[in-house]
């Protein structure tokens, strides 16, 4: 089982659970709803 840590997300303050550790000054975090937002759009 892999194990999860709570976040805050950085775009709208949600509380939000990932499966990493995260690192104090790394990449931003995001929730799921603003991670979507965030991701390009691809052309097909």
């Amino acid at each position: 089982m892999r194990t999860s840590y709570r976040v805050i997300c950085d775009d709208c303050n949600a509380e939000t659970t990932v499966p990493f550790m995260p690192s104090e000054g790394g990449k931003p975090i995001y929730c799921r709803n603003c991670f979507q937002k965030r991701k390009p759009k691809r052309d097909y």
